[in-house]
């Protein structure tokens, strides 16, 4: 999977998933509290009973003669009664609750009249430890309904996901077989045009100078464009073969390989090259590293202009004079088919190519630009 698709699938997952955890959370949180409700409210039922019974009880001790009176206890909950002025008369809960503030989170509590007023009480007011056992199997069983309705809808998630992105894949493959198909009819005239240009410049024809190198400048162009593509077609499968790369040697070695196309525009080469500059790369991916940003240099320059390259042990630099980039474009500019200059031609392939190689070697990738002031590439290969 290509990391575009990658990324879709990831933000289409990560939007449905939140949505979904959101929405099964509020339902899930309505449900348990209209649950917690109804079994908080069946055990509140048994404290009715028991105060009905206390009620009944204290009734038998008004109407009785006895000279010693005995408060009905019950074992299942505790009890006391309170006068006309919610003064507390008896009972087995402590004194210090009143009817104003016996609120206790682990209880029950239920507070009833009692008509008329028996042994002077107004009030009983009832209480129960909460049973928690249903309250927390009723958690446990929301919770592994949460997970297993997560990993559920994970699951759809991502294969409607994988529906999402499909028609965005066959896209891709379709660019992918117009790139093989389009690589494969250029290198057949790129090569031939070349090697006659090679022949008629070994055999010393002056005529048409002029002509033969515009023509070398353009097969230059449609080489790199095919190197570029081949390569962009290859990356997913490509065996790279890791050696010692003099990169001060391969830096000048392109610079003549591009000074027609400079010197179409004028340009003039500046260079700060340290010798013996030694990379283990793969020879294609050192290539198309210079390559890209030589040709950037040379594309995007003004007419008269320079181009800076500095290798050293650390990094490399290349600077131009030329257009420069727009600080809103600076975070498009290393994505696949995308150019910040529209005025040049290109597939905006060379930026995306470099940030690959890039990030395979583990260097480290800056861009500093600005509006017409130009545009300056630093890569760190030692940290």
């Amino acid at each position: 999977m290509l990391s575009s698709e990658k990324k879709s699938l990831f933000r289409f997952l990560a939007i449905y998933l939140t949505s979904t955890f959101l929405l099964f959370s509020l339902a899930s949180w309505i449900f348990y509290l209209s649950a917690k409700g109804n079994i908080l409210e069946q055990q509140g039922e048994s404290i009715k009973y028991e105060s009905e019974y206390i009620k009944s009880a204290l009734r038998a001790l008004h109407q009785s003669s006895e000279s010693k009176l005995f408060y009905p206890q019950r074992e299942s909950i505790e009890s006391a009664i309170y006068d006309i002025d919610k003064r507390y008369i008896f009972g087995t809960l402590p004194k210090s609750i009143s009817l104003e503030g016996y609120h206790d989170k682990h209880k029950l509590y239920l507070i009833s009249k009692i008509e008329p007023y028996y042994l002077g009480a107004a009030y009983l007011l009832a209480s129960k430890e909460i049973n928690f056992s249903p309250i927390e199997k009723l958690q446990k069983n929301i919770i592994l309904f949460m997970l297993g309705a997560g990993l559920f809808f994970a699951l759809l998630g991502y294969f409607l996901g994988k529906l999402f992105i499909a028609p965005m894949r066959e896209s891709i493959k379709q660019m992918n077989r117009f790139i093989q198909d389009t690589t494969h009819e250029l290198n057949t005239p790129i090569s031939t045009i070349l090697t006659n240009i090679e022949m008629i410049e070994a055999f010393g024809v002056k005529e048409n100078k002029k002509e033969l190198k515009r023509i070398e400048i353009a097969s230059l162009t449609l080489s790199r464009i095919y190197d570029d593509l081949t390569y962009l077609n290859l990356n997913h499968d490509y065996h790279r073969h890791l050696i010692s790369i003099d990169m001060s040697a391969l830096a000048r070695e392109r610079m003549v390989y591009f000074s027609a196309m400079a010197e179409a525009k004028e340009l003039t080469f500046l260079e700060d090259i340290q010798e013996n500059v030694i990379l283990k790369m793969d020879k294609n991916d050192a290539l198309r590293l210079i390559d890209n940003l030589i040709s950037n240099a040379i594309k995007y320059n003004h007419q008269k202009g320079t181009i800076s390259i500095m290798i050293n042990q650390k990094q490399l630099m290349i600077k131009d004079t030329g257009v420069g980039i727009e600080e809103k474009d600076m975070d498009i500019i290393l994505k696949r088919f995308k150019r910040a200059n529209k005025s040049e031609g290109g597939f905006g392939i060379g930026l995306d190519i470099v940030s690959q190689v890039v990030k395979y070697y583990h260097f480290t990738l800056n861009i500093y630009s600005k509006k017409e002031h130009g545009t300056e590439v630093v890569i760190k290969w030692e940290k």
